[in-house]
């Protein structure tokens, strides 16, 4: 392994330097987690969704112990300017930093802002003028997210946010296809468009989310993950150098899991609900989907969590909100505080069930187990905090100007699905 102390002084990104000079914490461009798991084969890192303090602090330990690269993130619904979570955009590294040194972990963490989504066309000026606040808050990687809109404006917003706001040692991620579950599944001829698109203008992702087959927070049914779907999608991708992004991981069960690492290029995986409803003590299965009572209620397990009187306060406060079943999530920003001024052994209890979940995950379904040595090793031979891109451009920018984008798309024949607001 290189010298940690040398890691430290060239892995990190310009940004976290800034920010944390005398820092301990190995705090990585999101390029580097991807190419640790590419090099290793059939990995998947995890993407713990950080929607509060708990979990953050339990996946730092659980990697730190399975010696894995890790992303902590947080999307922009949860942790943008609405935010309905305690953790966001403008503090979840400064959290980060501070349990890392707290607790000595050096494993290499990357700040992932996910689904920063671009709903319209309006949504653009606005996001040019935020993003840049992000990276100075520390985030190392980002998902331009504009699958909510058609394939030209997708391809033609992200072309100018990333180019304008995006530095180019930042991890990058890009969608097609929102997420709705089995409507509207994502298609090889729109992710060619958008990636061959991106390529022309030598924007070079790190990662593409799909829509196969999953959808965000609670399942209600074993639907999930289309995994031949994916592979033949990331297949024709190959050459432009792109790995997966697979989000709605909570509502697949483990054997599913380790089919996503085994036969496809799915580098990165999102999980934010499960770990939530462990963090506060809920009963879930196997895939962290949490188990409802004969009246359609959370299980509390008694003694695991947050409190019971905390427990039913929390209830009471949904009750009162009109809140139910996934909208519980909504619980975080109002009760963040109040969960962090608990007993010290409640809180030591929460993380530590959070821990031992993303273990397991780490070493018996994602395969990410001792990742950390190979980022040290590829930080150590490129002594930069940017590996560069994974592609070159192959694309002709000749051929996908503004007015021959619009013009091919109208060839794309696709099923977006329903509409509706579908949550990031």
């Amino acid at each position: 392994m290189t010298d940690y102390q040398r890691l430290l002084q060239v892995g990190r990104p310009p940004n976290i330097s800034k920010l944390f000079p005398n820092s301990r914490a190995l705090l990585v461009s999101g390029k580097y987690i991807d190419l640790a798991m590419l090099k290793k084969g059939n990995a998947l890192c995890i993407a713990a969704n950080g929607r509060n303090h708990f979990v953050i602090r339990g996946a730092l330990r659980a990697a730190q112990r399975a010696k894995s690269a890790l992303i902590i993130e947080i999307a922009r619904s949860e942790g943008g300017a609405g935010a309905y979570c305690g953790v966001n955009f403008w503090n979840m590294a400064r959290q980060v930093d501070a349990v890392c040194n707290e607790l000595g972990i050096t494993i290499p963490v990357a700040i992932h802002a996910d689904h920063y989504g671009i709903k319209k066309e309006a949504d653009i000026a606005p996001a040019i003028i935020e993003i840049p606040s992000l990276f100075d808050a520390g985030i190392t990687s980002i998902a331009i997210d504009a699958s909510h809109m058609p394939d030209d404006q997708n391809l033609l917003a992200s072309i100018e946010i990333i180019q304008s706001v995006v530095p180019k040692w930042a991890g990058l991620e890009t969608e097609v296809g929102e997420i709705k579950g089995k409507d509207g599944l994502s298609t090889v001829q729109e992710a060619l468009f958008l990636i061959q698109g991106l390529n022309a203008h030598e924007i070079f992702p790190n990662w593409i989310a799909l829509n196969n087959g999953t959808t965000h927070g609670i399942q209600a049914s074993d639907q999930g993950i289309h995994t031949e779907l994916t592979a033949e999608i990331h297949r024709a991708l190959e050459k432009y150098g792109i790995s997966g992004a697979q989000h709605g991981t909570s509502g697949n069960n483990s054997e599913r899991l380790r089919e996503i690492a085994r036969k496809t290029r799915t580098t990165k995986a999102n999980v934010a609900t499960a770990l939530q409803m462990i963090s506060w003590g809920l009963e879930v299965n196997d895939y962290g989907n949490a188990i409802l009572d004969a009246d359609g209620n959370f299980k509390k397990v008694k003694g695991e969590g947050v409190t019971e009187e905390m427990w039913q306060s929390m209830c009471d406060y949904a009750a009162e909100q009109g809140w139910s079943g996934g909208n519980f999530k909504k619980l975080n920003l109002p009760f963040e505080n109040r969960l962090l001024g608990q007993p010290a052994d409640v809180r030591e209890r929460m993380v530590k069930r959070v821990e031992d979940f993303v273990f397991h995950m780490i070493v018996e379904v994602f395969n990410s187990r001792d990742t950390a040595d190979i980022v040290y090793d590829l930080i150590g031979s490129a002594e930069t905090c940017d590996p560069g891109p994974k592609a070159k451009r192959i694309e002709t920018p000749e051929d996908w100007t503004r007015e021959k984008i619009l013009e091919k798309a109208k060839s794309i024949s696709s099923n977006k699905g329903p509409k509706g607001d579908f949550d990031d």
